[in-house]
């Protein structure tokens, strides 16, 4: 009986086919629905039962650690294939494996998991300790260059100037190597959205470097009141 299309991959190891149309099983005689785990073994086809693999249970791929783990308990295994009438040819499905090795396998994985979790939590408590420190000194370094700056402020314009993912000037290299040209960038941008008409001229529809200039004095003028030490 010919049970599947094409010739069988050239793979190591037991390979059983999982069919897709209803077939017979030439050591019982039973009928197969489709969607059955079959083994090709000299021209015939048997069923699960038959071909002594009725034991193992599948294990869908898509989890490489859990497959190989599992494949690496069980004493016994084989690899699932399915012809693809689209691509022309067999292709993975996931494995055959002892029910004892795949939970001993899902066990492992899940103790991975934990620690791996472990390990994302450590690494963003650091990141976040690291962000309070460079905000801290960002901060400090725009009440160094603008002592007239009050101290909420500076850290208001710190904190929006550096925040992770932002794409703001706080992010580049420049604003962690705390250049004045930087923290000037960061100042005015504050100054430009908080302290002048700006926003609303552009609610209003006015272009962006019209609204620029319309408030230019207006920044200048506190940013540099904002260097005199108060």
């Amino acid at each position: 009986m010919k049970a599947a299309e094409g010739s069988a991959p050239a793979k190591p190891g037991i390979v059983v086919f999982w069919t897709r149309r209803a077939s017979t099983c030439d050591g019982c005689n039973e009928e197969l629905a489709a969607g059955s785990f079959i083994l090709l073994e000299d021209g015939a086809a048997y069923c699960a039962a038959c071909a002594d693999l009725d034991h193992l249970v599948f294990l869908a791929r898509g989890n490489t650690a859990l497959t190989r783990r599992a494949t690496k308990h069980s004493g016994l295994s084989a690899v699932v294939v399915r012809w693809s009438s689209t691509r022309r040819r067999y292709e993975r499905q996931g494995i055959l494996v002892e029910e004892e090795a795949l939970e001993l396998a899902e066990a492992e994985s899940l103790a991975d998991a934990d620690r791996r979790e472990a390990q994302r939590q450590r690494a963003a408590e650091a990141r976040d300790r690291e962000d309070v420190r460079f905000v801290a000194a960002f901060a400090d370094a725009v009440r160094e260059r603008y002592p007239g700056c009050a101290v909420d402020v500076a850290r208001t314009i710190a904190t929006h100037a550096c925040a992770r993912y932002s794409g703001r000037i706080g992010r580049t290299a420049a604003a962690k190597a705390l250049s004045e040209e930087a923290i000037d960038l960061a100042v005015r941008a504050h100054i430009r959205h908080r302290q002048t008409a700006y926003d609303e001229l552009l609610m209003k529809g006015w272009d962006r470097q019209e609204a620029r200039a319309a408030v230019r004095a207006t920044l200048d003028a506190l940013a540099a009141s904002w260097r005199i030490p108060t």
